[in-house]
This record gives structure tokens, C-alpha cells and sequence, in this order.
């Protein structure tokens, strides 16, 4: 499976890197990103002049799932190399424009779709249920670029479940990241 989804990434990214940009104005843009928080690869793929496709690979941190955890106690914690996938609707580029603020590299607020899915645990303190596991939910978020510096902060509520059927609802998972747009 995470064959797959590997190769499904690469593609978008090959079309993207080697494909003419088709948009008609100058708000969303391809950007290959290296975050540092979430140590990986970001690849964000403007599929209209308002919405992108964008899907990172690498390694994490995170806590455990109330569900899919067991045999652990206080702070919970492991890390696990991840694959997110992230279909964001940018809504405010317009009035960014009217106030000559900047929309480079996709800076703007924005809601989306995310499907996060983390596999097999490198270090941690707590059991997990499976190997794998996935949450799938609404985010609300900005994004912002300082010359090639980037920021992004996301929250929304999720549905997590394992590959056993395991599962429930959060009320809350937030992502920070820090990189640099290449």
C-alpha cells in the first residue's frame, strides 16, 4: 500500500515539475517545499487559480489516538515516517491583492480536505493497535511566505481508524510547519 501511494505522489510530481502551468492568473502555483518541524518533502500542485493539490512525505511526531493506543502512560509520544494529503480551497487571495499583500508561493487563508496517514513507529512509548493508521477530516488554515520561508498552521476536527477497524472522532488536530519554498 505505501508502494502506492508513493508512486501516486511521484507522479503528481513528475506531471507538475514537467507540465506547462495552465493557470490563467497569477494566484495558486506548483511549489516543492522542505519542511523542518515535520522533517520531510511537500509537493503543492495548483489544480485551479484558487485551489492545490499538495501531498508531503516524511517523518513526524505525534501522540497517541485514544483508541488505537495501549500500554503507556503520561506523555504519550512516537515518531513515524507519514504521508499527508491536502486539498486546499484558497478563498482570500482577491482581498490579499486589494491590500498589496503578498500571494507568492500560495500565501493566503484557506480550507481543505486532509487524509494523514502515519505507518510503522520508529521510537515511542506507547503500543499501537496497528502499524498503520489514517485521520480524514475538515481543516481551516493560513499559509504564509517571507521571501522562500514558509509558514503553515492548519486545524480542523478528524475521523482517525486503523487498519483493524479501530476508530473515532478528535475534536482537534492542528499542524504547524516551517520550511523553505524551493
Amino acid at each position: 500500500m505505501n508502494k502506492v501511494l508513493f508512486l501516486i505522489l511521484s507522479l503528481i510530481m513528475v506531471q507538475g515539475i514537467t507540465a506547462q502551468d495552465s493557470n490563467d492568473s497569477n494566484y495558486t502555483e506548483n511549489v516543492l517545499r522542505i519542511n523542518f518541524l515535520s522533517p520531510g518533502v511537500e509537493y503543492e500542485y495548483a489544480v485551479s487559480n484558487t485551489s492545490t493539490l499538495s501531498g508531503g512525505l516524511g517523518v513526524a511526531y505525534g501522540g497517541s489516538y485514544p483508541d488505537l493506543s495501549g500500554n503507556g502512560s503520561g506523555f504519550r509520544y512516537l515518531f513515524t515516517p507519514f504521508l499527508d494529503l491536502q486539498y486546499k480551497h484558497f478563498y482570500n487571495f482577491e482581498k490579499r491583492l486589494a491590500k498589496n499583500k503578498n500571494t507568492a508561493y500560495n500565501s493566503g487563508n484557506f480550507i481543505s480536505g486532509r487524509i494523514y496517514t502515519r505507518g510503522e513507529t520508529i521510537e515511542g512509548n506507547f503500543d499501537r493497535t496497528s502499524n498503520y493508521d489514517f485521520a480524514v477530516g475538515p481543516t481551516w488554515g493560513i499559509q504564509r511566505s517571507y521571501g522562500k520561508f514558509h509558514l503553515l498552521f492548519d486545524v480542523g476536527t478528524i475521523y482517525y481508524f486503523d487498519t483493524k477497524g479501530n476508530g473515532n472522532w478528535f475534536p482537534i488536530m492542528i499542524q504547524l510547519n516551517l520550511g523553505f519554498n524551493l
